[in-house]
């Protein structure tokens, strides 16, 4: 469990927003910017990011987004490229 005064996490905005829209693919701006806590600038441009690199696609249904996460790309960083992204999420939605 993190100290109570602990500003830092373990894991990226990106990667938080990556859960929050696998957990519920018709999550809002806001519902995600609130969930992580940032702004919704931040989890636009967050998506944006995510949707470049072909992880998510984001599929426009009337005036709502729903996201659909391509779990077989690989986690970018040197270090874990040998993950792909279902791996990170098994990893963190397990309950």
């Amino acid at each position: 469990m993190a100290a109570p005064n602990s500003t830092w996490t373990y894991l990226t905005n990106h990667s938080h927003v990556l859960i929050c829209l696998s957990e519920n693919k018709e999550y809002r701006l806001r519902d995600v910017a609130e969930r992580v806590g940032i702004t919704e600038r931040a989890v636009f441009r967050i998506i944006a990011d995510l949707e470049e690199a072909g992880v998510i696609i984001r599929h426009r249904e009337g005036r709502r987004n729903h996201y659909e996460v391509h779990g077989e790309q690989r986690l970018r960083h040197e270090i874990e490229a040998h993950c792909a992204v279902s791996d990170l999420l098994e990893l963190v939605t397990k309950r």
